[in-house]
């Protein structure tokens, strides 16, 4: 994987570039000016990070893997030491599916129901492969979201979640807590 320069990433135009932030050549950004990145970031191949109003903002030690998107009109956060495995998908706004109204970008606004809410992902929070996160959803510290699951809704601090919607499955381990210490204390 070949990630961009220093001098290419400060180019970019993100609201914010922390430090040791490596981005593969391959990645696709969408209004830059809204996106803030924290320090020691990696985000992998054919990522698409698309800001809307709301922005994305993506914390320290965070890692996206291959094929993630994040797109909508809504702010998406990435909290410190929180991860995204491969094919990860985060919408920050929805279209209706109700019938009711039209559908996709080609269409003036006048004739959608588009619907926008902030995703906010806590502190240790990690997504398996495949998941999807809906708008307006808070996925809080610590929680774990299986493989090939359907985040609609606000996810419990510590829990495992997985499933189609993703439902709690047992509680997860809270060592990491005092590991990311030990890990500051000793940087």
């Amino acid at each position: 994987m070949a990630f961009l320069s220093s001098e290419q990433l400060n180019t970019m135009g993100f609201a914010e570039l922390g430090s040791n932030v490596l981005i593969s050549d391959k990645a696709s950004f969408y209004n830059s000016k809204k996106i803030s990145i924290g320090s020691n970031v990696r985000i992998d191949d054919f990522c698409v990070l698309s800001a809307g109003d709301g922005g994305i903002e993506i914390g320290d030690h965070v890692h996206i893997a291959v094929f993630c998107s994040l797109m909508g009109n809504g702010r998406i956060k990435l909290s410190d030491f929180s991860g995204l495995s491969s094919r990860v998908s985060i919408y920050s706004s929805n279209d209706d599916y109700s019938g009711l109204s039209l559908t996709n970008p080609t269409v003036p606004d006048d004739f959608k129901n588009v619907r926008s809410a902030d995703v906010l992902l806590c502190k240790h929070v990690i997504v398996g492969a495949g998941c999807v996160v809906l708008p307006g959803v808070k996925i809080n510290e610590g929680a774990s979201i299986g493989a090939l699951s359907l985040v609609s809704k606000d996810c419990e601090e510590f829990k495992i979640y997985s499933g189609v919607p993703a439902k709690p499955i047992k509680a997860r381990k809270k060592d990491l807590k005092a590991l990311e210490m030990d890990f500051i204390n000793k940087r």
